[in-house]
């Protein structure tokens, strides 16, 4: 029988058990999902982007239609 898959919890990097009886997965704890989501409501994680992407994809917002 194989060992089940083991990962580090993104938070306090404890093991964790890779499996569906898991439902904080990937992290240890309910304490350690939210401290991740506070993180993310924080802003201080973030997805990094080029400075003109987020120009790109929100121009057509601006264009007024022509009559």
């Amino acid at each position: 029988m194989s060992q089940p898959l083991t990962v580090e919890c993104p938070t306090c990097g404890a093991p964790v058990e890779w499996n569906a009886a898991n439902p904080n997965r990937p992290f240890c704890s309910d304490r350690c999902k939210l401290i991740d989501l506070g993180a993310w409501a924080a802003e201080e994680h973030k997805i990094p982007v080029s400075p003109d992407a987020e120009d790109d994809l929100f121009s057509e917002d601006f264009n007024q239609p022509q009559h």
